[in-house]
């Protein structure tokens, strides 16, 4: 279903755990590619609940080309990553060629920075429904949103319906 497809995603110290190894999981086994960005290529971070994940490659210089889609996992690690120039320019660039950017709960954070929110249709974490409001999002309160090649979820347990609107977004 997703085969030749590469997704990237970012990890950080205190990612959200299943938000980030659910979506890794499931598009593996319909065929992607997926590979974790961090600022450091090789480094160990542990997610907010203690599971650890090893970053495959270094943020800075990353060439979207290269990747199909886009993952931000929520957790603390969006708080710190969204002020990173290059995180935000990767982010920028996936939206600039129309390809998939999707957001889980805190995971909006680094979009909102990126600017790339404005007039698209989003929901996310309660706690940050008012930073997607004042970047210029229209949020609804649902487990999934999707507007063209924007994908977003509210929380964990909202993931079954967001990796089914990934997996919807790539049928032909």
């Amino acid at each position: 279903m997703l085969e030749g497809k590469s997704f990237l995603a970012f990890v950080g110290s205190d990612y959200e755990d299943l938000e980030l190894w659910y979506p890794k999981y499931r598009l593996i086994e319909a065929g992607a590619k997926f590979v974790t960005a961090g600022q450091q290529a090789g480094q160990l971070y542990l997610g907010k609940n203690g599971y650890p994940c090893t970053s495959d490659i270094e943020i800075n210089g990353i060439d979207t080309s290269d990747y199909d889609g886009l993952i931000c996992a929520g957790g603390w690690m969006p708080d710190k990553l969204r002020r990173d120039p290059e995180v935000l320019r990767i982010i920028r660039e996936f939206a600039a060629a129309g390809k998939l950017v999707a957001a889980i709960c805190h995971g909006g954070w680094m979009p909102i920075s990126a600017g790339v929110y404005g007039g698209v249709k989003v929901t996310g974490s309660p706690g940050i429904k008012d930073d997607l409001i004042n970047a210029g999002g229209d949020f609804e309160d649902a487990t999934v949103t999707v507007d063209r090649h924007f994908i977003s979820s509210r929380r964990p347990d909202d993931l079954p319906d967001f990796c089914r609107a990934i997996l919807a977004f790539y049928d032909d």
